[in-house]
């Protein structure tokens, strides 16, 4: 049998030179894109540092998306159109290559959504921590929306009508959410945190009993780091119940310390306290003083409130300003022979000796009696 008979043979009614052509299309598509892949990649990597458009960084991306595999399944259709095959064998070949053609869009519009993300997280990371957050959340939405664009195209693409298929999705949908509301509920929180922005990573946040640094705000959970160094996970929807105190918002802080004298404080020493305690609150930067006065009749001291406040939200520096201050008034008190209050109480025992002395003499009345009728 001569060549030309030999490529005349049929299979599945197409000729063998049909099949070879088919061959050589699906096989140098592959390999031209295989070869290409890494090829592009290495350059792009080494240009696109030193270039100042961004095209270059987003093509990186998207030819990582690419995959071989989804290729190939591509290639084989177009090398099938060589071919006379039979109309169901066509039409499984074009189904399948329409679902790896949409397959692969969609990783390239993945990789785009990403390249975006990861860029624009990076600029916000040193600037807007909040806006941070919110891409996070922004990424995760706009991941679902492409892929549920993607499967919808890829089914209208093979004829399945999407209509109907939403409609049932729908009321499927309605079933689905109600055995995952605790997980629906925790993701609707993340997205009211990432809107409403009661915090952002990197704020101080008090909740109940637990503070720390924020570290990640997530779909489900929202993760602190402690002072002690441990983490402390929430879930988002229980956060959101909880009364949060956010540090990292405070413009200044108000101070209110109390101090207690001892009664036998005189009231010309303790008329002159207030001025004292202004004094040694205003020779401090950043401190606004506001009042101090003589509050109330303690049970065992005698009780000065004194408010000012920190124009810095610092806690350290309040601390150092405090503990100045106390230091102060230790030494002022003691150069002017003011007393500090402790706790005590004084009890007045006149009236319960009495007591006891009359109750001895109805005992001791008690036992005559009693003598005189054993008698």
């Amino acid at each position: 049998m001569g060549l030309t008979e030999l490529m005349a043979v049929e299979i599945y009614g197409s000729s063998l030179m049909q099949w070879a052509l088919a061959a050589t299309i699906t096989t140098v598509l592959v390999l031209l894109v295989g070869f290409a892949k890494p090829i592009l990649i290495g350059r792009l990597e080494k240009t696109a540092p030193h270039t100042r458009v961004v095209i270059d960084d987003a093509f990186i991306y998207v030819l990582r998306a690419t995959r071989l595999v989804l290729v190939a399944v591509v290639a084989v259709d177009i090398g099938s159109r060589a071919l006379q095959l039979p109309p169901n064998a066509q039409k499984l070949l074009d189904g399948a290559a329409a679902i790896a053609f949409f397959v692969q869009v969609g990783l390239w519009a993945s990789a785009m959504l990403a390249f975006w993300l990861d860029r624009s997280q990076k600029k916000a990371a040193a600037t807007n921590a909040g806006m941070a957050t919110s891409l996070s959340a922004i990424g995760f939405v706009g991941r679902i929306l492409l892929w549920a664009i993607v499967v919808m195209l890829a089914l209208d693409n093979l004829g399945i009508n999407i209509t109907t298929l939403i409609a049932g999705l729908g009321i499927g949908g309605v079933a689905v959410a109600l055995a995952v509301q605790n997980i629906l509920g925790d993701l609707f929180a993340s997205l009211s945190i990432v809107v409403d922005k009661p915090f952002v990573i990197g704020d101080f946040i008090i909740v109940d009993s637990y503070a720390g640094t924020v570290e990640h705000v997530g779909m489900k959970t929202t993760r602190l780091r402690s002072a002690d160094g441990e983490q402390i996970i929430f879930s988002n929807s229980d956060l959101l119940k909880g009364r949060i105190k956010n540090y990292k918002r405070m413009y200044e802080r108000r101070i209110v310390f109390t101090l207690r004298l001892d009664y036998e404080t005189t009231p010309e020493q303790l008329a002159a306290v207030p001025e004292l305690v202004r004094e040694l609150v205003e020779s401090h930067d950043k401190v606004r003083f506001e009042r101090s006065h003589f509050h109330r009749f303690g049970e065992s001291s005698l009780e000065l409130e004194t408010v000012f406040w920190v124009t810095d939200p610092d806690y350290k520096l309040y601390m150092d300003i405090q503990q100045d201050i106390n230091l102060k008034l230790m030494g002022e008190f003691k150069r002017r022979d003011i007393q500090f209050a402790m706790p005590s109480r004084t009890l007045k025992a006149a009236q319960v000796d009495k007591d006891e002395d009359e109750l001895r003499v109805r005992r001791g009345r008690g036992d005559t009696a009693s003598r005189e009728r054993n008698r």
